[in-house]
């Protein structure tokens, strides 16, 4: 049995999937029988990029306590994969966005002198990147979606492996009549176009429980209002993982409509507790995982087309039980086990 060590990067007081692949990936090699430990390097604040990046290149992970020899790193996420080892394997969340996939929307609002500066610091993460992944032992990505961009960023080659559900008591206790979501309420997880869905006139009558905290509330809550979904909508805030759980196996399907996300561990929670998931063709990860008219609906993301298919979903029992059914057994032979024994060989 080997001495793991994950590596990941997190902004101060940040939550997120990121945290929860990592302790998860942490957990499963201690079940398989390896020694492990999560080790959480800065991810600081634009323009200081580089220091953080320089930091993670100067951490020690060759021993871990009482100068136990380190013989693995799995690294999760930039720049936590600047960390240098000799059996360095990559499993990648995703790479800094804003100078990647995001850089038409991040520099869009940017004077040009700010352009011109991001732009050089741009190039140098764009070098950083391809020379540390160039030094990794292999290179795993956690969906096709952030496959796509490190070949079209650098050439990278790598093999997708898809992480398994959080371990969690999941269950089904029925389908109820309302439609169930989760996220962060940030921009890019568009819980508007979620909104304006319900409010079209296909989607009238259907309940809605959003779950999550983020920037967005006060936006999202006006919007309700201005859409007349008071009666229908109801904000949740932030649940635990037990409210969570339990809102999954009474809800009849979850709605998760984000642009471009890396992967969104939603879907395959959703999958766990026999839901269907209703989402949109620009969506990434949950575009990969669902299979339209099977395990849910994939639509292009116009409010009129998802407001449709959230009708053709919640209005029939049958077929929601039908579709999340078979989005269990897509979950089912995803485990963190099957992932451990990818990883540490």
């Amino acid at each position: 049995m080997a001495t793991v060590a994950v590596v990941t990067a997190s902004p101060a007081f940040a939550e997120g999937g990121h945290l929860v692949m990592a302790r998860e990936l942490v957990q499963a090699l201690r079940a398989a029988g390896h020694q492990s430990g999560l080790i959480v390097t800065p991810q600081n604040r634009f323009g200081q990029q580089g220091a953080a990046y320089l930091a993670a290149w100067c951490t020690d992970v060759g021993l871990a306590h009482e100068d136990q020899k380190i013989d693995q790193v799995i690294s999760l996420r930039f720049p936590a994969y600047a960390v240098q080892h000799d059996h360095h394997v990559l499993w990648l969340n995703h790479r800094m966005r804003e100078y990647y996939d995001l850089w038409d929307r991040f520099s869009q609002g940017l004077g040009w002198k700010a352009r011109a500066k991001e732009q050089v610091r741009r190039a140098l993460i764009h070098r950083a990147d391809k020379f540390l992944f160039e030094r990794m032992s292999r290179r795993y990505v956690i969906s096709a979606t952030v496959q796509a961009r490190l070949q079209r960023w650098g050439g990278t080659a790598s093999t997708v492996l898809y992480p398994p559900p959080p371990e969690r008591e999941y269950r089904c206790d029925g389908y109820d009549d309302y439609l169930f979501a989760v996220s962060r309420l940030a921009p890019l997880k568009r819980f508007d176009l979620l909104l304006r869905a319900l409010a079209e006139p296909v989607a009238a009558g259907i309940r809605c429980v959003i779950a999550g905290e983020g920037g967005e509330m006060a936006a999202l809550v006006r919007l309700r209002a201005q859409l007349g979904l008071e009666s229908r909508v109801q904000f949740a805030g932030q649940l635990s993982d037990t409210e969570m759980v339990a809102h999954l196996a009474r809800c009849r399907a979850v709605a998760f409509v984000p642009w471009n996300e890396d992967y969104g561990f939603v879907t395959v929670e959703a999958f766990s507790c026999a839901k269907p998931v209703i989402t949109v063709t620009d969506s990434g990860g949950p575009a990969e995982l669902v299979t339209d008219g099977v395990t849910g609906a994939v639509v292009v993301p116009t409010p009129e087309a998802l407001g449709a298919a959230i009708s053709a979903v919640m209005r029939d029992r049958t077929r929601a039980i039908r579709m999340g059914e078979a989005g269990h057994a897509v979950v089912a032979p995803m485990t963190w086990d099957a992932a451990v024994r990818e990883l540490v060989r």
